[in-house]
């Protein structure tokens, strides 16, 4: 009997599940093209138009981390009206040029998620927005090879959803991974947005991201996460358009052997197609005897195998980041970044191999072009790049130029946040970059970009959950135009209960 009384709390935490759930309103309004630089990044690509009003609402249930077996499931759903920007296509029926008025749909579900784990091995299916493994995604200008700066993808992801220990390191040194496997939706939005004149689009592609870190005892003064992100673009079918005659295309199928070949290579050379990029990356983290934090981090880019051998010289993402004692402090977290993407191995590509019957038979592997490829549009969904958004995305080219027209970009970022009361908190960003172009293409003069972002939030005592934010955001320059806009929103979070409560 005593048993049986002990074990009724354990039965009824198990039929209990814990919802947790967020309203929200947005508003954004403002001049120019785009919303401001510091509205419309990293924000998993919810708001790009200068003016807008969104409502959101979302569910989720949240790992039960004490367990070893667990599950978390969310919907996110966004309804919105937005103001139109102007994009060009070519009319090959008239042979003239006009301006069309594209804007975001009126609804899309952002999240929609449903996931197991057992101890720290996990498996996610559907859509969800996935943080920066190694960086501060409130601070820093975004990571190089998967970030928040556009929609979530649906696709699956496994791998270890926390560090573990590696067996016979008594703790030294753990380790962490994940894959995912994507299929992007946006071949809509590429239709929509392509100038049908020049260069090319490609459609039906797939993704694939994968992930795998160490790190050092955490426990430690110094701690230290070192290892390697991988991305790859696979399949296509490519329309190439010369002059507004459509030219010739190219299909390129994809099977599941063939994507898993990029795990598990066999013999040939079939796990290598595709567009592949990636970056090195490490931190080192001190942890103060008052409890303050200082981190020092780089992200080495690569594109295909020039940058993996380091050949690119100082490009990367280079930075501190400053954690406080107290998370409810006047600055409570500052990050300053430097960010260079200019060497790319050289200016020049040379592979023999891709020009059969070349007497040139010396191989120069520069020209990385990030984020671009010849048989792929920039490494964007939606327009949005999937990595840092400090390199502009091609929902900028309002030509219909579907690759990215700055690669070589090099300038520098800063954020701070804090709490300047127990109920108001802040976030401040500045960012200024130079773009050089394209080695493939470069630009007659450089454009630069100088942008700022301040936020405030007034959490609102005597309604739990409730919060008031405001944003004021400006872009000034010919990189991404000159923006100025502001955004104020009314969130609302909390969570119930379901299942068994007991009497």
């Amino acid at each position: 009997m005593s048993g049986l009384i002990a074990a009724t709390p354990a039965h009824k935490a198990l039929s209990q599940t814990s919802v947790d759930y967020r309203g929200e309103i947005w508003l954004n309004a403002g001049s120019g093209d785009f919303a401001p630089y510091g509205i419309m990044s990293n924000r998993y690509g919810v708001t790009t138009q200068p003016s807008s009003i969104m409502v959101r609402g979302a569910l989720k249930h949240e790992w039960n981390t004490t367990a070893r077996w667990s599950w978390t499931a969310g919907a996110d759903i966004i309804a919105q009206a937005s103001s139109a920007t102007d994009y060009a296509r070519y009319q090959q029926s008239s042979k003239s040029w006009i301006e069309r008025d594209l804007r975001p749909s009126a609804a899309h579900i952002q999240q929609l998620f449903a996931g197991i784990r057992y101890r720290s091995v996990f498996a996610i299916v559907g859509l969800k927005e996935y943080p920066s493994a190694i960086l501060n995604d409130s601070l820093s200008s975004g990571d190089f090879t998967r970030g928040i700066n556009a929609r979530p993808m649906p696709g699956v992801s496994f791998g270890l959803w926390r560090f573990v220990d590696i067996p016979f390191t008594r703790g030294a040194l753990q380790i962490s991974g994940e894959i995912f496997y994507g299929r992007p939706t946006d071949s809509g939005w590429l239709e929509d947005h392509y100038n049908y004149y020049s260069s090319f689009i490609n459609t039906n592609w797939w993704y694939n991201y994968k992930r795998l870190y160490f790190r050092t005892k955490p426990s430690l003064p110094v701690s230290v996460t070192f290892g390697m992100q991988a991305a790859c673009q696979l399949g296509y079918n490519i329309r190439h358009y010369f002059g507004g005659n459509f030219g010739y295309s190219l299909v390129d199928h994809v099977n599941l052997w063939e994507t898993l070949e990029m795990l598990l290579p066999s013999s040939g050379e079939g796990y290598w197609r595709g567009n592949h990029l990636g970056s090195w990356d490490l931190m080192t983290r001190w942890q103060m005897p008052s409890g303050h934090q200082l981190k020092a981090y780089f992200q080495w880019p690569w594109e295909d195998g020039s940058g993996i051998g380091r050949r690119n010289g100082w490009d990367g993402i280079w930075g501190i980041e400053y954690v406080a004692a107290s998370p409810r402090s006047i600055i409570s977290g500052a990050v300053i970044e430097y960010l260079d993407f200019t060497n790319q191995s050289g200016p020049t590509h040379w592979a023999p191999h891709d020009r059969p019957g070349t007497t040139i038979t010396d191989e120069a592997t520069g020209s990385d072009s990030y984020y671009n490829n010849a048989n792929y549009n920039g490494y964007t969904y939606f327009g949005m790049g999937l990595g840092t958004p400090f390199l502009p995305g091609t929902i900028y080219n309002r030509d219909g130029y579907m690759c990215y027209v700055d690669t070589r970009v090099r300038g520098f970022h800063m954020a701070a946040k804090g709490w300047l009361a127990s109920n108001f908190d802040y976030r401040v960003m500045l960012s200024y970059r130079q773009g050089w172009g394209d080695y493939y293409a470069p630009r007659a003069h450089k454009v630069h970009d100088f942008s700022w972002m301040l936020e405030a939030a007034w959490h609102v005592s005597n309604v739990p959950g409730l919060k008031v934010s405001a944003i004021a955001a400006m872009d000034h320059g010919d990189m991404i135009g000159n923006n100025i806009g502001g955004a104020i929103s009314l969130t609302y979070t909390g969570s119930f209960t379901l299942g068994n409560h007991g009497k």
